[in-house]
């Protein structure tokens, strides 16, 4: 076996992360600090949690504030998209690829009070395999068993090779439970991590405390309050006065300006994986006929799109893979904008004025950008009728989960998340053979095949007109001057706030 302490396919491909000081002359104090006094850091954040139970509740704002803050993995991403350990010390894989023996640290406690061992990993691995509903549970179906030879020893055996199944740990199907922590996990949380849940105000705000049994490092802070917006010009409005120390995520761009010149803000910009995807369910009429998301793909000038709705802030991708993904490649040229295409693709189908009923969620980014996008498949012939709906409750109901809709938008934050195009079931309404087969074979292929068939898939995917991506949403910070540790980037779904501290 091969013993390993981090690393993947992509730790190669650093993400570049272009970094943008607004303002200078930092120092320690230099901040507002009005929210709380200096050991508490108050985040202001735009998706908020209907339920703390990632397990049965799709969407990246319940990961967002517990994933490696409250829970844990055995393993992790870094800043930098590479794969770390975490209560696994190391690991080791055979030379088959199929057995990963990971030796755990021994001096972690669940924040109940419950020493975490071997019989863990197997209780939530196991779970995720019969009790999940959300977040990419089919990711262990390639588990076949996990054995626990010693308390600190966990054994998985997979069934096969699989190059996405440890990237996978990293994520909320990695996430660590104790047997009695999982029977009220929507409103309790108990984890291993460096904060527990003091306080949640459905709605508005989740309260963070340090916790005290954690086997790490102490977090830099010991309150974190993680305040909910709907309105980016409040968030603003907020940073600017003193009621927040960090606009993570800045959901309105041309709101940046404000903070220029004031040494008391700092301005960042970094990279995410998170496409904003323009959604057609090919599963029904009008986008059930390839060439109606043709019409759409000529019909949308991504780069106005971007530049309307964020303020030229993003990265033009053509596909569903960011840049940091080691099987990019640049297709924005496959589907420039050309109306005139797109009106003679929409008369080639004998329906050149088709009705779309575009379900747009109530966030600031997805409204700006719909505006723009119904305007201009409009010029084309499009009758586009656009209903907003009430985000992440109606949203994930009615579009994700049941597939109500015709078309949306929204960005998608998950690491490697192109492959739900191979499962016909997702709300994409997506089903093509070839792609799930190549999906499959890149998984068990070596590391040169795994490039080279995602490659593919993204060729296949694109096409397709599958799905529209109309940029890849940058990480726009604003924080007070004197915070250190923030992530400059979001390469997974986990907002990791131990590191931060004043000074």
């Amino acid at each position: 076996m091969t013993a390993r302490r981090g690393g993947r396919l992509a730790a190669a491909v650093a993400p570049a992360v272009a970094v943008v000081v607004l303002a200078t002359g930092c120092s320690a104090g230099a901040g507002l600090s009005g929210s709380g006094g200096p050991d508490t850091l108050t985040v202001a954040l735009t998706a908020k949690p209907d339920n703390l139970d990632f397990t049965r509740t799709a969407g990246a704002a319940i990961p967002q504030a517990l994933l490696g803050n409250v829970y844990e993995g055995l393993v992790r991403l870094d800043d930098s998209g590479v794969i770390t350990p975490q209560l696994a010390a190391s690991w080791a894989v055979s030379d088959d690829r199929t057995v990963y023996d990971f030796a755990l640290r021994e001096d972690v406690v669940f924040s109940n009070g419950d020493a975490f061992d071997s019989g863990d990993v197997k209780f939530s691995i196991d779970r995720v395999k019969t009790e999940w509903t959300a977040n990419s549970p089919a990711t262990m179906a390639v588990v076949d068993r996990v054995e626990t030879p010693d308390p600190h020893v966990a054994r998985v055996v997979l069934r096969r090779p699989s190059n996405e199944w440890l990237f996978a740990m990293t994520g909320p199907v990695g996430a660590m439970f104790t047997p009695d922590g999982v029977s009220h996990l929507a409103t309790t949380a108990v984890g291993t991590g460096p904060f527990t849940v003091a306080r949640w105000n459905p709605g508005s705000e989740l309260v963070l405390a340090a916790n005290l049994r954690y086997w790490g490092p102490a977090p830099g802070m010991k309150t974190v309050r993680l305040r909910y917006f709907a309105d980016a010009t409040a968030q603003a409005n907020a940073m600017r006065s003193g009621g927040v120390d960090v606009v993570y995520s800045l959901g309105a761009p041309q709101l940046l300006a404000q903070f220029a010149g004031d040494n008391r803000f700092r301005v960042t910009q970094g990279t995410t994986n998170g496409e904003v995807t323009l959604s057609m369910n090919g599963a029904v009429a009008p986008f059930d006929d390839v060439r109606v998301r043709r019409a759409v793909m000529y019909a949308v000038d991504r780069k106005s799109v971007r530049d309307t709705a964020y303020a030229g802030y993003g990265e033009l991708i053509g596909s569903m893979v960011p840049p940091t993904d080691p099987w990019y490649e640049d297709l924005t040229g496959v589907y420039p904008f050309d109306p005139d295409r797109a009106r003679a693709l929409l008369a080639e189908t004998g329906t050149p004025n088709p009705v779309v009923r575009f379900s747009v969620p109530n966030l600031p980014y997805a409204s700006a950008a719909a505006q723009v996008v119904a305007s201009q498949l409009q010029q084309v012939g499009f009758d586009v009728r656009t209903e907003p709906v009430e985000f992440p409750a109606v949203w994930l109901d009615k579009v994700f989960a049941r597939h109500d809709y015709q078309m949306s938008v929204i960005q998608h934050s998950e690491p490697h998340d192109i492959v739900t195009f191979a499962n016909p079931k997702f709300y994409w309404g997506y089903d093509n053979p070839e792609v799930t087969r190549l999906v499959a074979e890149a998984d068990a292929a070596d590391e040169a095949g795994y490039v080279e068939r995602m490659r593919e898939v993204a060729r296949t995917v694109t096409d397709d007109a599958a799905a529209d991506w109309l940029f890849l949403f940058p990480l726009l910070v604003v924080a007070d001057s004197d915070l250190t540790g923030l992530p400059r980037n979001a390469t997974s779904l986990a907002l990791d706030l131990a590191p931060v501290r004043r000074g």
